[in-house]
């Protein structure tokens, strides 16, 4: 049997670089497939914070819903917006090899030595870290796609902006004023480009097998547990990152209270054999030692 894959992706340029990849790939293995753009509630609701949207999942929810109803076949997302629970019905169909997964200040005029400033990001993980690092900056609000946020930024009287370095260098919009922020940890899975097909659809199920990065695969899957033993969401201020080297995983995750004054990290290092379960090990251990209390925090200060 042979068909057009429909590949569902967000109309952002950002999305759309994405859905052409894996059309390319697609296409380099064979397979003839058509882009289907949408609009997410995510895309279209900008006057809000996202952890005020109440809504798991708010750039992935329309796509699900048109791979559900059989207006797409498949779906492309940024991994570190996708729930650690997929839909019903939805499977992981592959994990392509990850960029770079590090976060980036796009800087008009920031000194690090200077004490306090504006800095603008939608993301209460990136927000609590730099208030961690520094205490006396105000940290404004910023919706939006990547071109809107750039946009925004040049308009403004702040700092800079944070921004995560593979979305520019992808479509090309990284700026000469940038400032690696090496010390900030990425979201789980920051970086990796997941694609989604139906369960009972083989046919797309062993197109997208051809396009997965197994090391790639490991190490979101590691991160993705420890985010979903916290209990945390793409609004909670986790942050984890694991990288291989040799035969070893290193692993390096941590939990802010949303006004960066508490974090709690955890380092750890196991063989590539014996990752099985330890991101959810790694996530208990931190919510023993304290990360219980901070979660609770969180969640009561974002229910109010």
């Amino acid at each position: 049997m042979s068909k057009v894959i429909r590949i569902g992706t967000r109309d952002s340029e950002l999305a759309l670089w994405q859905a052409k990849t894996v059309q390319q790939l697609l296409k380099d293995n064979g397979y003839n497939s058509e882009l289907i753009p949408v609009k997410s509630t995510g895309d279209l609701i900008l006057d809000k914070p996202l952890y005020e949207l109440g809504i798991t999942g708010v750039f992935t929810k329309t796509l699900d819903v048109a791979m559900l109803k059989g207006e797409v076949d498949i779906a492309v997302h940024s991994m570190k917006d996708v729930p650690t629970l997929l839909p019903k019905g939805i499977v992981e169909a592959a994990v392509l090899e990850r960029a770079i997964s590090h976060d980036i200040l796009v800087t008009k005029n920031f000194n690090p030595k200077q004490q306090n400033g504006t800095i603008a990001t939608g993301s209460l993980r990136r927000k609590a870290q730099w208030l961690h690092r520094y205490p006396n900056y105000e940290v404004v609000d910023l919706r939006g796609n990547v071109n809107t946020r750039m946009q925004k930024l040049q308009k403004s009287n702040w700092q800079g902006a944070i921004f995560a370095a593979a979305g520019l260098k992808r479509i090309n919009l990284t700026p000469d004023k940038v400032v690696d922020l090496d010390w900030m940890i990425p979201a789980p899975a920051q970086g990796a480009m997941l694609v989604v097909a139906m369960e009972n659809d083989n046919y797309c199920k062993e197109a997208l097998a051809n396009l997965n990065h197994t090391a790639s695969q490991l190490c979101v899957h590691m991160e993705r547990d420890f985010l979903r033993t916290l209990e945390g969401g793409c609004t909670a201020p986790i942050g984890a990152l694991a990288t291989i080297k040799e035969n070893e995983v290193h692993f390096h995750g941590a939990l802010f209270s949303l006004d960066g004054k508490f974090k709690l990290e955890i380092e750890r290092t196991c063989s590539i054999n014996e990752v099985e379960g330890k991101g959810n090990a790694y996530a208990k251990e931190l919510l023993s030692s304290g990360g219980s209390s901070i979660m609770k925090m969180v969640k009561e200060t974002l229910n109010k």
